[in-house]
């Protein structure tokens, strides 16, 4: 049987939190790792599910991969094993960056299509067009992509359909150690993109344009092991403020870097709450009752489609209707009907959720689906009345460093059973 959150509803949060390293940075930086042989320092590292999965990953591939507080220590082979399990590779999305890295590190690879939290179709076509432009092979056989670029990747240009996230990340990993230029035009902007871009410029990567659309990559002959510190993560800073706002509490986050999280702030101030910043602290105090606010996933710098979940929770119990679109995810919605069993009143309709404000929810059991939707259902569990169960709570472990004791600081009634 599987770990529960039990939460007993009415308190506001109140308190202060350290927000650690991005999941969603750390794992890319693991991968990076892979491009020279020796010791790798990667310092402000989540103790959570999916680092761990992927030390797994490395493993396999012949690094070691130790811990030593929030510092992981890896040591590179000189000879990589160009292959990730499917295992391992089925748990975790993540995983695919290893195809770039081990192409252009040992002229193939062998990867298992990649798993993770189900939100429907999420395809890689962009990260196979882009390596197959650069030089690569591939064939699909019994769920494994074979790769091959045994003479080697060639920069060229690559203009992504979409300005995915993995796919510029993937094409970035190659590129560094390719054969001349490289350009990746609609690039993803993600901080998490540009601290895994800080990484290997430390490494001796040459690289322009991180942060803007297009990226221009000047390959090197090698690279060479640093230590590096793992940006903050946003989407955990973000979740604890929507905590402090459901429960009409006032909670600070600290070590964050606020202009991550321009436009989810605010569409929080939008819905009432009063936010105060500094360079590295966000304090938010939530209004009594929320008001009702449109949001729209976009990539960034638009609004996080991993912050669409928790915002959904808090606009429950606006006073009015409010509209959420989903630009990012197909499947994102699967956590709608839990809520609905809390007495939400939330409808989705295509990328669309209407969400009718409802003067409050009550406790029941529930499941959480993917991380975001642990998290959030956590959060309505804050405010609901009487108890709420959350099934399956190593969904949230996947995400969140010390999820219940870090609640439990802010004045949270919450334990795991």
């Amino acid at each position: 049987m599987s770990d529960s959150f039990l939460v007993r509803g009415g308190a506001a949060l109140s308190g202060s939190i350290a927000i650690g390293g991005a999941k969603n940075a750390a794992l890319k930086l693991m991968v990076a790792s892979l491009l020279s042989p020796g010791r790798h320092e990667i310092e402000n590292v989540p103790n959570i599910l999916d680092v761990e999965i992927m030390g797994r990953v490395l493993e396999h591939v012949g690094a070691a991969v130790t811990r030593t507080g929030t510092t992981l220590t890896i040591d590179v082979p000189e000879i990589p094993v160009p292959e990730a399990p499917l295992d391992l590779v089925r748990q975790m999305r993540a995983s695919i960056l290893v195809l770039g890295a081990l192409l252009t590190r040992t002229g193939e690879a062998r990867v298992a299509l990649p798993g993770g939290d189900d939100f429907g179709s999420r395809p890689i076509n962009f990260h196979v067009a882009g390596l197959e432009a650069m030089g690569a092979t591939f064939d699909l056989k019994h769920g494994v992509l074979h790769g091959s670029a045994p003479d080697g990747l060639v920069g060229t240009e690559v203009f992504l359909e979409f300005p995915s996230v993995g796919a510029t990340e993937n094409i970035l990993l190659a590129a560094v150690l390719a054969e001349g230029v490289t350009t990746i035009g609609n690039a993803a902007r993600e901080p998490e993109l540009v601290d895994l871009a800080e990484y290997l410029i430390a490494m001796g990567a040459k690289i322009d344009g991180v942060g803007t659309s297009t990226i221009e990559i000047h390959g090197v002959d090698a690279l060479t092991p640093t230590t590096h510190r793992t940006v903050s993560d946003r989407l955990e800073a973000g979740t604890y403020l929507v905590a402090g706002a459901m429960t009409a509490g006032t909670v600070t986050v600290t070590d964050c870097r606020p202009e991550h999280l321009r436009m989810e702030l605010r569409k929080l101030e939008s819905t009432g709450c009063t936010i105060a910043v500094t360079e590295s602290t966000i304090t938010v105090t939530g209004p009594e009752r929320p008001l009702p606010v449109d949001i729209a996933t976009l990539p960034y710098p638009g609004f996080h489609t991993d912050m669409h979940p928790q915002l959904v929770t808090l606009l429950s119990i606006a006073g009015g209707t409010s509209l959420v679109t989903e630009n990012i995810y197909a499947g994102r919605f699967r956590y709608l009907g839990e809520l609905n069993r809390m007495g939400a009143e939330i409808h989705a309709d295509g990328q669309h959720v209407v969400i009718r404000g409802v003067d409050g929810l009550s406790g029941c059991e529930v499941d959480a689906c993917d991380i975001r939707a642990g998290a959030a259902l956590t959060i309505a569990a804050m405010r609901a009345e009487g108890e709420t169960l959350i099934r399956d709570a190593e969904h949230v472990d996947r995400g969140y460093d010390g999820w219940v004791p870090k609640l439990q600081s802010l004045g949270a009634d919450i334990q795991r059973v």
